[in-house]
């Protein structure tokens, strides 16, 4: 019988969790979009960018950011303000002081930043109250998830504060019950219930021993472009796939399901039916939610990059840094080698790599 993980604590303070967004391009220098990059301290992106917004005379309305970042963190990251050029913005930022936030640049651009418009984010993460036996045999586990990387799986923040978002979009899907008027809000369940869906495939190919593995029917993603591919169904082709799976190139994905989601083959196939027939028998409802959701797919396996782990002091406390994709969940790395207790006691924020790719709802970063 395996010996249960250890506990640590995370986000004893702000400065215990650290997120540095990392940008997928500059900005151009012109145009009627200001980037700000900043950062931020114990505030979350909106409250940020509808503070600069007024500030700089302009419609909150007109704001945009990559991906939302948590209150509870020391954050780095860019927010869009569509500021005219016949303003002089830059010179107002200069002379502007916002309670917790630091203005580290500002540059033009022509279009709104988007969520999903970033590469992913690095983490910096203090684990506290860890003996220092527990405190090796974690930095060895989050080492071997460095190498390998983790099962992609989503976390609580996904599903709302009591997670309970999957149970009523489910329930809305079926029309058993009314759905919200907002928008917004009809894509945070819509995006919750393809969460769930997803958890519960990859944690069958977890059972299985598959997720970190491709097998014939799979439709695989390359980590260095993107690209996703079918995975053939026998020969060196396979052979082929198979390699590069685990060399760590590639992976199998799973499905964000929605009515343009396209479906792998062989034994993925039957698996993915199966986990949707569970809930929705009737996978035609789908197509009247393709507003909110036409699907797409999502890597089983998150690479983790970067990897350091050091020891802070005597007491078994260790600091641990690395990058995500977007889509990431920092939460799901360090699962993999303790329990987490959390200081600020919720799962309905989130704080870290963002996952505007990954669902038609707008995201927050991840855990």
């Amino acid at each position: 019988m395996q010996a249960p993980l250890p506990i640590a604590r995370i986000r004893t303070s702000p400065e215990d969790f650290v997120v540095e967004e990392i940008p997928a391009y500059a900005p151009s220098g012109k145009g009627e979009h200001l980037y700000v990059t900043l950062r931020k301290t114990g505030k979350n992106t909106p409250d940020v960018a509808r503070d600069l917004a007024r500030s700089l005379g302009a419609d909150p309305r007109g704001t945009g950011w990559a991906g939302m970042k948590d209150r509870h963190a020391i954050t780095t990251q860019t927010i869009s303000i569509q500021v005219p050029i016949a303003e002089d913005a830059e010179a107002k930022l200069a002379q502007m002081s916002l309670p917790g936030v630091e203005i580290l640049g500002a540059a033009r651009h022509g279009n709104k930043l988007k969520p999903g418009h970033l590469v992913g984010n690095r983490f910096t993460i203090t684990l506290r109250g860890l003996a220092q036996d527990d405190a090796a045999r974690v930095g060895e586990r989050l080492a071997e998830a460095g190498r390998v990387g983790v099962p992609n799986s989503f976390g609580p923040q996904r599903f709302g504060r009591d997670g309970q978002n999957p149970a009523r979009a489910l329930a809305w899907l079926r029309g058993e019950e009314r759905g919200p008027r907002d928008r917004r809000e009809q894509r945070l369940l819509f995006s919750a219930l393809q969460s769930m869906l997803f958890n519960e495939v990859l944690g069958r190919r977890v059972e299985a021993g598959t997720w970190a593995a491709v097998l014939p029917g799979d439709l695989a993603k390359k980590h260095d472009s993107g690209g996703i591919f079918a995975v053939p169904a026998e020969g060196r082709d396979l052979d082929d796939a198979k390699a590069r799976a685990e060399a760590g190139a590639i992976s199998a994905t799973g499905p964000m399901f929605g009515a343009k989601m396209r479906w792998p083959e062989g034994t993925p196939r039957d698996i993915e039916r199966e986990v949707l027939a569970t809930v929705l028998p009737d996978a035609s409802r789908l197509e009247a939610f393709r507003a909110l959701g036409e699907g797409t797919r999502r890597p089983l396996r998150l690479m983790v990059a970067d990897m350091l782990v050091r020891p802070i002091d005597a007491s078994g406390g260790l600091t641990v840094s690395f990058v995500l994709p977007k889509g990431g969940y920092a939460t799901t790395v360090l699962a993999t080698a303790c329990q987490i207790v959390d200081a600020t006691s919720r799962a309905s924020d989130a704080d870290g790599g963002d996952e505007g790719d990954e669902s038609s709802s707008e995201p927050s970063d991840s855990a």
